[in-house]
Parts: structure tokens; C-alpha cells; sequence
């Protein structure tokens, strides 16, 4: 990492959002610019509504453009991959999450954990404004999915508000292959194959009413992307886990459990 590098890089990944990412823009530089430098890096998956151009004249630090529509998965990639910061986050550009508890998984990742993960399960985890009932209940059938078919373990798979140390996220982004809203549980799971340490951290969550997540198209979807992900776990298709194990959750354990 060059001496001129930014201390924390925040991928936010769009589509069709002309509408609010140059306020998205500037809430998270007035809330990150005091505490620390931040370069911010707009990933965009091929909006046709002139996301990018607004971006652009808002100040993002880097805009990086799809050249077709691929998935959230596939923007995260891109924007990541071209991240500079020491450490590298992405939140949604809703803001659903407000943009100062980043300043908490920055912390976290500079004390030492390679990937820190928000978790709305997380005891002390607080949410303002609950999601639409039919969400909710396809969010826990999802994460159940999740548990059975892939991680073995409960997660909070789909908080969008991750952050890793530079290293560790060009490990896990290098071998991603979920280009659609999965991608999530493909970070656990590569994580835990690469044996980095994930750290979760509570967050505080105002649910709001805009969503890019069609439920009944993307679950299913989401539930095919999980049918792959373990189909590459046990052929071959991910690094091995450290010690030769297989995949989490469809045999021995990979990957570190760091300290909440």
C-alpha cells in the first residue's frame, strides 16, 4: 500500500440510483472526511438513468461502470478491485445503514480482522424501522437456505456493511464468482476457506421502503446461487481451506472465528 493511499475506501455499488447518490455521496463524506481519509468509489452496474455522470459531478473519487448489467455482486467486484484504501468497505447507496457506523468496522479491521461484517442479530443491534413483513420472513428462509446448504452456521449474510483490510479483500474478491445479491454468503464462505478472521460488529439498521431486491425473482435466484456455491465448494471450484478442509458446512470447519 503507497505511503498516499487513503486509510479507508468505501465501494458503493448503484443502479438506477441518479436520483440520490450525489446526497449519498455527500453524507458519507461529511460523516468519514473528519475522522479519516476516505476515497470514495461508485460502482456502477450499467444504469441507463445517468447515475455514473451524477456521480461523477459529485464528487466520487473513482466511478467505475459496468459494461452491461451483471448483478450487485458483480459492481462490488469491480469497485473493490480498483479500491485503494488500507481498508475497503461498501455500503448501499439507500444508506440504509447510516454512514458513520463504517468508523466502526474501520476500527475493527485496523485492530487486526480481516473482514468485519455488520450483523443485525448481534445482541446489541438496533433496528429503527422494521423491513416489509414479506421480506422478513423471505430473509429468514434465505439465511436458513444459507445455513443448510453452504456456512453451516447462522450469519447475517445480507447486511450491507462489510469492510476488509486491503489484503483481504483482494483474496476474497480475486476468487468471487456470484455476480447477483449472494455474493454475500460467497464472502463468508471464502473467507472462511482462505482461514481469514471475521469479526461481527452490531449495527443500526433504518430499513427503508426503496429496494433493488424483487423478492420472489432474486430468492430465487439467490437460493440457485447457493446451489452453485456449494457445487464449487465440494469440486474444486474454491481455494482449499487451510489444512486441506472442504466446505464450511459441508464438512470440516475452515476459516477463524475473530473476537465481537
Amino acid at each position: 500500500m503507497s505511503p498516499e493511499a487513503p486509510r479507508l475506501s468505501v465501494v458503493i455499488p448503484t443502479y438506477q440510483e441518479a436520483t440520490v447518490i450525489g446526497s449519498t455521496l455527500d453524507s458519507l463524506r461529511r460523516a468519514l472526511t473528519p475522522a479519516a481519509p476516505v476515497e470514495l468509489v461508485v460502482a456502477d452496474d450499467h444504469s441507463t438513468d445517468g447515475t455514473p455522470d451524477v456521480a461523477r459531478h459529485a464528487g466520487a473519487d473513482r466511478v467505475v461502470v459496468l459494461d452491461q448489467h451483471r448483478g450487485k455482486g458483480a459492481a462490488v467486484r469491480a469497485g473493490v478491485m480498483t479500491a485503494a484504501g488500507a481498508t475497503v468497505a461498501f455500503i448501499d447507496a439507500d444508506l440504509a445503514y447510516s454512514p458513520d457506523q463504517l468508523l466502526r468496522l474501520l476500527e475493527k479491521v485496523e485492530s487486526g480482522c480481516d473482514v468485519v461484517v455488520g450483523s443485525r442479530r448481534h445482541v446489541d443491534a438496533v433496528t429503527l424501522v422494521r423491513a416489509r413483513r414479506l421480506r422478513e420472513v423471505t430473509g429468514r428462509v434465505f439465511n436458513e437456505a444459507t445455513r443448510l446448504l453452504v456456512l453451516g452456521e447462522p450469519r447475517d449474510t445480507q447486511c450491507g456493511l462489510k469492510a476488509f483490510s486491503a489484503a483481504a479483500s483482494r483474496q476474497i474478491f480475486e476468487r468471487s464468482r456470484v455476480d447477483g445479491f449472494a455474493f454475500d454468503v460467497e464472502i463468508f464462505l471464502l473467507a472462511e476457506r482462505l482461514g481469514l478472521a471475521v469479526a461481527e460488529v452490531p449495527v443500526e439498521l433504518a430499513n427503508t421502503t426503496a429496494s433493488s431486491v424483487r423478492v420472489g425473482r432474486d430468492a430465487a435466484r439467490m437460493v440457485r446461487d447457493l446451489l452453485r456455491m456449494r457445487w464449487w465448494a465440494t469440486t474444486g471450484g474454491y481455494p482449499q481451506a487451510p489444512g486441506g478442509g472442504v466446505a464450511p458446512g459441508v464438512g470440516p470447519r475452515g476459516g477463524r472465528q475473530a473476537g465481537r
